[in-house]
């Protein structure tokens, strides 16, 4: 079993920044691609920002040059930067990841909690 638990949320002012942390545990054998989603209510969640094994990063338009992903494959961890925060960015905030169980070699999604990020203005 895997799982993955998130932190870093909380209340932030806008032009501020916050960072969200995701770790991974359990029978993994890798981790492929991570990503951060973001849902508000009423709507879907839609993803935020993705990386890859190989550290290549893609963003949601709203988001790039203000937010970076990286990864720390060792702790299989996964982060989230935010910078120049806006009350558009609130929301909750899960992480997900594409491990291979240790135990079947089968690959699978996994996801967080969920994590909720305030911008007030």
């Amino acid at each position: 079993h895997v799982q993955l638990v998130e932190s870093g949320g909380g209340l932030v002012q806008a032009g501020g920044s916050q960072r969200l942390s995701c770790a991974a545990s359990g029978t993994i054998f890798r981790i492929n691609v991570m990503s951060w989603y973001r849902q508000t209510p009423g709507k879907e969640r839609d993803v935020v920002a993705v990386i890859t094994n190989d550290s290549i990063t893609s963003y949601v338009d709203s988001v790039k040059g203000r937010f970076t992903i990286s990864r720390d494959n060792a702790k299989n961890m996964v982060y989230l930067q935010m910078n120049s925060v806006k009350p558009e960015d609130s929301g909750v905030y899960y992480c997900s990841m594409a491990v291979q169980s240790s135990d079947t070699l089968k690959w699978r999604d996994y996801w967080g909690q969920g994590t909720q990020v305030t911008v007030s203005s």
